[in-house]
């Protein structure tokens, strides 16, 4: 049976080789960052990661999961595009949370619920470590930069002292409403982390149209990132970053611009509380911006949203920016200052390969065959009257832009298969531009089952 709907992409066979072949590049890249990296390590042992270039380590192993994730792959597989195409948009939105949240559960559980989910934020230099320092939130904040250097009093662990507090504040709020411990903060991540897709569908059908948002439905539900997003703070991260871009695109193409616009700057202020890198998400909003018609009226409402996270931590005490440069000080005394960069910035790239699944690579050089071309004085013009292709071209490649230059920074040495998970949710629609998406799936879903369950990954 043809799986392609009435107004798919036209499949030449030229067409088809060119993927093919750009999925194949992005398969050797793994694969010769796997072989330099195991060599880096076992020579040198400057990576600190037991399985480069992913923070994991080689364990072939089945769990309580296995037969749910492969029961969800094969009904997305089989019914994903049809249901797509078919469903009214509001239960398209609901049907892909939930089908997100079954995935991710299901590839979590592969580990079992303790290893895979309850246990994964209870660790060593995970969030939940330094609830109890948090008795006081205001006087914690008030005294958190003195305690991100390693060689300060009582240091805090990796992973709070390399983000602003709103992270950590998250769980502590989990924790005094009832919801402590680590079962509860993995079922939030999950749970929030698969809500990042129906954002990204939301902005995609107001900036790109309905029909390629529906195409990109199944690829953001069937991602390798839901490896990582069951389970790590970074998937709730990339739901709260993806809902900022979303609101945006809502409020500049004159979706209630004044409540959509307001929601879009709470949700952009509390992306750079979470985390310091994902200040980048303003290369996506600007294209957002660009791409939206009504652009002045929300912006007042959305600069005022914008305000309000960042004045509360400053209230509270918190100097986001001397947080931050203390951060680098930090990042260099520790392991990021051995890591090599010549290796990490290109291995790198090989991580987001396995997170956004070769698919994904086939459908940007596909969005790389509609640019928008014009000189800048036209550029307003030519986007409000741009096909959908080119603009969904251009806010996938301004999420590829940010994550190159999160890469180049040196600021992201490894473990990027998680750190980069907002990003990824954003090159994931140029899938869109696939035809006879059953075996782009086919390809994702199989890729996600073999990375968990032959590595036992580290987030």
């Amino acid at each position: 049976m043809d799986d392609r709907p009435r107004d798919a992409p036209s499949e030449r066979p030229r067409d088809h080789v060119r993927d093919l072949s750009a999925a194949l590049a992005a398969a050797l890249l793994v694969l010769v960052a796997v072989l330099v990296g195991t060599a880096i390590q076992g020579r040198h042992h400057s990576l600190f990661v037991a399985w480069p270039p992913v923070f994991a380590q080689w364990e072939p192993h089945v769990g309580p999961g296995t037969p749910a994730a492969l029961a969800v792959a094969v009904a997305v597989v089989a019914y994903g595009p049809v249901l797509a195409a078919r469903l009214p948009w509001r239960a398209l939105l609901l049907t892909a949370w939930g089908t997100a949240m079954a995935w991710t559960f299901s590839l979590a559980l592969v580990d079992g619920w303790q290893r895979g989910i309850a246990g994964r934020l209870t660790t060593t230099n995970e969030y939940l470590t330094v609830i109890g320092r948090f008795h006081d939130i205001p006087a914690t904040l008030r005294d958190f930069t003195h305690h991100i250097l390693s060689h300060s009093p009582a240091p805090w662990p990796a992973h709070i002292a390399g983000h602003p507090p709103a992270a950590t504040v998250t769980f502590v709020l989990l924790d005094r409403i009832g919801l402590g411990g680590g079962a509860w903060a993995g079922v939030w991540c999950i749970t929030v982390g698969a809500t990042a897709g129906a954002a990204v569908l939301v902005a995609v059908r107001v900036l790109a149209g309905e029909q390629l948002a529906r195409r990109a439905a199944p690829f953001l539900v069937l991602a390798p990132a839901a490896v990582w997003v069951g389970t790590s703070a970074d998937g709730y991260f990339a739901a709260v970053a993806a809902w900022s871009v979303a609101f945006l695109a809502l409020a500049v193409t004159g979706h209630r611009p004044r409540s959509a616009g307001l929601a879009a700057g709470l949700f952009l202020g509390l992306t750079a509380y979470l985390s310091y890198g994902l200040t980048l998400f303003a290369v996506i909003a600007g294209a957002a911006l660009l791409l939206g018609h009504r652009r002045l009226r929300p912006l007042p409402f959305a600069v005022a949203g914008l305000a309000v996270v960042p004045v509360v931590f400053t209230l509270l005490g918190f100097n986001w920016w001397e947080a931050y440069r203390l951060l680098i000080t930090r990042y260099y005394e520790g392991v990021g200052g051995i890591r090599p960069y010549g290796y990490w910035v290109w291995a790198n790239l090989a991580c987001t390969a396995l997170i956004v699944g070769p698919a994904t690579v086939a459908g940007l050089r596909r969005a790389g065959t509609a640019p928008v071309r014009p000189q800048l004085p036209e550029l307003r013009g030519a986007l409000r009257t741009a096909a959908p292709q080119p603009r969904l071209a251009l806010l996938v490649f301004a999420a590829l832009f940010a994550l190159l230059v999160a890469d180049l920074s040196g600021m992201s040495k490894a473990e990027t298969e998680r750190i980069w998970l907002p990003f990824a949710m954003w090159l994931l629609p140029a899938c869109a531009f696939l035809p006879r998406p059953r075996a782009w799936l086919t390809a994702q879903a199989a890729l996600a089952l073999l990375l968990n369950h032959l590595l036992l990954t580290g987030w």
